[in-house]
């Protein structure tokens, strides 16, 4: 009898993990990926394709669970603990099927039809009282009816099941497997109290934007990540571990090395962006989910192989929320060769790094910032200006286009054989301009003005690197400038590549770049949806011109405005 009831587990299992709902969508033509929990499940499926295949792929499911339990009712009367667990092992079979069935990425379906049918089985068979499969139901429906969100519900009806069951004189194997249906739920259902937590998770009745769903909806991806610990804590799913690392409960090290361990998550959205009217009098909302793996900047340093693979996990994300559009922000940028392996590795969504609209607001803030220094009765012809990060393309960019208004330039790199060949071409352009290079920060204590555009995580501007009365232009993310440089007498600071865009932008999360603000490589991905102009995105170490163009005229028009 035990090596019975031991092979009906695995029936049962094998029957929980069949792709039948998968099978009848992918017959009809629908991807499975996008009608994921990601997307509220059976709901987004109803929107999608309608109700004849909604509701036959959730009842493919339901007949899992209740055949599951059925055919672990042939043992007779007296084994309800086997036929609870054959429920169980079904349960598990959908969450965690073989990859075999579907592939290296199995939908992430909730699977509370397949819980649904569990129930049904419970009760027809007699494994458990019928007013006790009626007790989750209950509790299901009143959670979901007051809040609104489905992962909620479903906890709270498997910890209601399991919390009166483990009251009741059941068999030990009962009361294991209706613990267990709540402790796999729980696993399952991780990411969504984190979503909960930070306040992003769909509600019931909530029209999830999915890319092409709506002529008038435009919905994009970006790609961040904590600069320190302090934004780490931000995300409020993380905050409990603060007090803990403070008291010394839980390491730094510790902390830093569940960061390593942890999938990309979404963690927030930006909504109210809508472009201005077009000739027609069309306008688009773009949404924008923000995702991230919390890697810390020095592990992009120590372990690209691990900070490309995370990059990659978050493009698949991105098509299964439904965007269009994946943008790299900070150090996720120059990851995967800028990006081009990213792509390459999910060909189905688009993937930008932000280059091009980034070279572009540095283009069109430079003549402002000269004009109005020389506004200040300061001359041009006699500044000296400092390049920091000039072995880069955008900080090159800067020194290419001030050269003929200032009498020097000091290019600041980590590559002197590079920085001279740059000044070179430079030098030949424009002759009457004085260039040197160096390696040293100390040289821009004689600028008047700094152009800085480094991808290093820390400062590299310090109060002893600059003079009194100078303006500096920082379009480093994170910033180069230290916040100590503003003790300096006279000197202004001016952040590089911020973007507002238009509309009135919400967000659940601080992106740290003062209200209303983006960086500019964030709004190249929204222009790039918002356009359908994907061949424009933004790959690898060159930057078209033509492109950098592109975006800033494209902005404009859409209503994106360069923050000088």
């Amino acid at each position: 009898m035990l090596f019975l009831s031991a092979l009906l587990l695995v029936v049962a299992f094998v029957v929980g993990s069949l792709p039948l709902g998968h099978w009848l969508l992918r017959r009809a033509g629908v991807s499975t990926r996008l009608n994921s929990a990601h997307n509220l499940g059976v709901e987004n499926v109803l929107r999608r394709v309608g109700p004849r295949l909604a509701f036959g792929s959730a009842g493919l499911d339901f007949l899992k669970g209740l055949l599951a339990v059925v055919m672990a009712s042939s043992l007779g009367p007296g084994h309800g603990g086997v036929m609870v667990l054959a429920g169980l092992a079904a349960y598990l079979g959908h969450l965690n099927p073989p990859r075999f069935l579907y592939g290296p990425t199995p939908p992430r379906g909730r699977g509370n039809l397949v819980l649904l049918g569990v129930l049904a089985g419970y009760a027809v068979t007699g494994a458990l009282p019928l007013w006790l499969t009626l007790v989750p139901l209950v509790v299901y429906a009143a959670v979901a009816g007051y809040w609104g969100l489905i992962s909620a519900a479903t906890l709270s009806a498997l910890a209601a099941l399991a919390g009166v069951g483990a009251l009741l004189p059941l068999s030990t194997g009962s009361k294991v497997g209706l613990l267990g249906l709540g402790l796999a739920a729980a696993w399952r259902f991780k990411e969504n109290v984190g979503r909960i937590l930070d306040g992003t998770e769909a509600r019931l009745g909530e029209e999830v934007p999915v890319a092409g769903k709506r002529d008038d909806v435009v919905v994009a991806a970006f790609m961040i990540h904590p600069m320190n610990l302090h934004d780490f804590w931000s995300a409020q799913r993380f905050a409990w571990l603060r007090p803990l690392v403070q008291k010394g409960l839980v390491s730094e090290k510790l902390v830093r090395q569940m960061a390593d361990e942890m999938r990309p998550m979404k963690v927030g959205e930006l909504r109210g962006i809508r472009t201005a009217p077009d000739a027609n009098g069309q306008s688009k909302e773009i949404r924008c989910y923000l995702l991230s793996a919390p890697l810390l900047p020095d592990r992009f340093r120590d372990n690209p192989e691990l900070a490309t693979r995370r990059a990659i996990e978050g493009a698949r994300l991105a098509h299964e929320l439904g965007a269009e559009v994946f943008g790299l922000g900070a150090f996720w940028s120059v990851v995967g060769n800028k990006g081009v392996d990213v792509q390459a590795a999910v060909p189905e969504i688009t993937v930008t790094n932000g280059g091009a609209y980034t070279s572009g607001t540095v283009k069109a803030a430079i003549p402002g910032i000269l004009k109005h220094f020389a506004e200040t009765g300061r001359d041009l012809k006699a500044a000296t200006a400092g390049i920091v990060g000039a072995n880069g393309v955008v900080a090159f960019g800067i020194a290419r286009t001030i050269a003929p208004q200032v009498g020097k330039i000091v290019m600041i790199g980590r590559d002197l054989e590079r920085l001279e060949r740059s000044a070179n071409t430079l030098r030949r352009a424009n002759p009457g301009t004085e260039i040197v290079t160096t390696l040293s920060y100390d040289s821009l204590k004689e600028a008047d003005l700094i152009f800085s555009a480094t991808s290093d995580p820390n400062p590299v501007i310090f109060p002893q690197h600059v003079k009194p009365g100078v303006w500096i232009f920082d379009e480093g993310r994170p910033a180069d400038v230290d916040q100590t440089v503003g003790a300096v007498p006279g000197v202004r600071v001016i952040p590089g590549g911020l973007v507002v865009p238009p509309g009135s932008m919400t967000t659940n999360i601080d992106l740290q770049f003062g209200v209303g603000n983006v960086p500019a490589c964030l709004a190249e991905t929204l222009i790039i949806a918002a356009t359908g102009e994907h061949g424009r995105k933004s790959l690898g170490p060159q930057t078209l011109t033509e492109n950098i163009n592109f975006f800033v005229e494209e902005a404009e028009k859409l209503g994106f405005r360069v923050v000088d």
